[in-house]
C-alpha cells in the first residue's frame, strides 16, 4: 500500500490502480477529523462511499473537489454520519448540476436497502421539492439512477455483488445495531465492503470475529473502525488486540474518536488519515 498526500485537487480518475481517500476519519461525534467517509478511484470510475453531515464541509479542504464532481454514492447504513450529507448533495446535483447538464446521481445499492433509505430517511426532504401536473409526490427515481448488487448468499451471512465499471464490490452485513443484537441476521440493515477482492471495509459493526476469520485471508489491508472505550455498537481497541499480530499489522484504524493522540495503536498497521491517497498494487 502506497500513501501519498493529496496536495492540490483529487483527480477521480486514475492509472487503474484501486485507490481510496478518506473525506474524514472520525467518528458521528468528531469535531476535528469529520465523519468516517471515504472515496473509492480506479480507472475512470469513482464512488463516493457514504456522504455524513460533516462531508458537505469537508469535501474540498480535504480533498479540492466541488460537490458537484461526485457521480456516484454507496450509502452503506442510514446513521446521519453516513447519510446526513446525502440530500445536500442531492438536490444540489438536481438543481446545480443537472442545469449545466451534469448527469442525475448512481446510487449503487441492495434492493433490500433502498425502499428503508427512501421512506425511512430521504423521503421527508426529497418527496415535495417539485411536482409534474399528474404527480403527486416525487421517488425516489425521481432523484437517482441506481443499480442492484445481485444477491450471493442467503444462508447466514447475506452478501451482495456487483462490478461497478471496473470496481469490483463484495457487500456483507454486519452486525451494527441495535446494541442488543446478537446475531448479524438480527440486526438492522449495514454494510461493509470487500474491494477489489483485496481491501476489507468494515463499515461500522460490533467486534465480529467470525467476519475477521472469514475476510483475513483475503484482504491485503483491512480498514476496521475503532472504538477506544467500549462500545455497544462499535468494535472496540481491546477487542481488535485480542486478534493475533500477523492480522494487527494490516488493520488500518478508522472511525476512532478526536482524543487519539492519548492512546496506543501502535500494533495495528496505522490510523486512516484523512487527504492522503492510498494506492493500492
Amino acid at each position: 500500500m502506497k500513501k501519498i498526500k493529496i496536495e492540490d485537487t483529487l483527480s477521480l480518475k486514475n492509472d487503474g490502480k484501486l485507490e481510496i481517500v478518506f473525506i474524514g476519519s472520525g467518528t458521528a461525534f468528531s469535531e476535528t477529523l469529520g465523519n468516517n467517509n471515504i472515496i473509492i478511484i480506479k480507472g475512470d470510475t469513482h464512488i463516493l462511499v457514504d456522504f455524513g453531515l460533516t462531508a458537505p464541509f469537508a469535501l474540498k479542504p480535504v480533498t479540492g473537489l466541488d460537490i458537484l464532481d461526485l457521480e456516484n454514492i454507496l450509502p452503506t447504513h442510514s446513521h446521519s454520519d453516513h447519510i446526513g450529507g446525502l440530500e445536500y448533495l442531492t438536490l444540489k446535483n438536481r438543481y446545480f448540476g443537472q442545469p449545466k447538464g451534469k448527469p442525475r446521481l448512481t446510487m449503487i445499492i441492495p434492493d433490500e436497502y433502498k425502499t428503508v433509505l427512501w421512506d425511512e430517511s430521504l423521503k421527508g426532504g426529497l418527496r415535495y421539492n417539485e411536482l409534474g401536473k399528474n404527480e403527486g409526490e416525487m421517488t425516489f427515481e425521481s432523484y437517482f439512477d441506481y443499480v442492484t448488487p445481485d444477491v450471493t448468499n442467503e444462508n447466514g451471512r447475506i452478501k451482495h455483488h456487483i462490478n461497478f465499471k471496473g470496481i469490483d464490490l463484495e457487500f456483507f452485513h454486519t452486525n451494527h445495531i441495535p446494541g442488543q443484537a446478537v446475531r448479524t441476521e438480527d440486526a438492522f440493515i449495514t454494510y461493509g465492503l470487500l474491494i477489489d477482492g483485496k481491501v476489507f471495509f468494515s463499515g461500522d459493526t460490533k467486534f465480529d470475529k467470525e467476519l475477521l476469520d472469514e475476510y483475513a485471508s483475503k484482504s491485503d489491508y483491512l480498514f476496521h473502525d475503532c472504538s477506544f472505550f467500549p462500545n455497544p455498537v462499535h468494535a472496540d481497541i481491546e477487542s481488535l488486540r485480542t486478534l493475533p499480530e500477523e492480522l494487527r499489522k494490516k488493520i488500518v484504524l478508522m472511525h476512532y474518536g478526536d482524543d487519539y493522540e492519548n492512546h496506543d495503536y501502535s500494533d495495528f498497521h496505522s490510523l486512516a488519515v484523512p487527504g492522503v491517497r492510498y494506492i493500492f498494487d
